[in-house]
């Protein structure tokens, strides 16, 4: 069973940079894809960005401006964010799948953590 534990959130000003982490434990099989997800108010949660040992994935709205990262041997998941936007306020989510597909879509993952809050204003 993985747990995992979201931190960094906080407030920011318009510009201003973040860096959310993710803390992993469990069988690593379990998490062959991690993902960072965010929900707005009022919106409906959709992904950001995810990483397997292949490849990087981002959502248009954070391409150039986020970027997740990982450290295995800290069993750690990472999501620099610079330049961030009002539009990017949201409860930001750590998930991670056992599947060999690594995208965007929720369905695809199987944990996910409790969440921290990001407010950009």
């Amino acid at each position: 069973h993985v747990q995992l534990v979201e931190s960094g959130g906080g407030s920011v000003r318009p510009g201003g940079s973040l860096r959310l982490s993710c803390a992993a434990s469990g069988p690593t099989y379990s998490r062959k894809c991690m993902g960072w997800f965010r929900q707005g108010p009022g919106k409906d949660r959709e992904g950001v960005a995810s990483i397997d040992d292949e490849s990087t994935t981002y959502a248009d709205s954070v391409k150039g401006r986020f970027t997740i990262s990982k450290d295995n041997a800290k069993n750690t998941l990472y999501l620099q964010m610079n330049s961030l936007k009002p539009e990017d306020t949201a409860m930001y989510y750590c998930a991670a799948s056992s599947g060999y597909i690594c995208n965007l879509l929720q369905y695809n993952y199987n944990e996910w953590g409790q969440g921290t809050q990001v407010t950009v204003s």
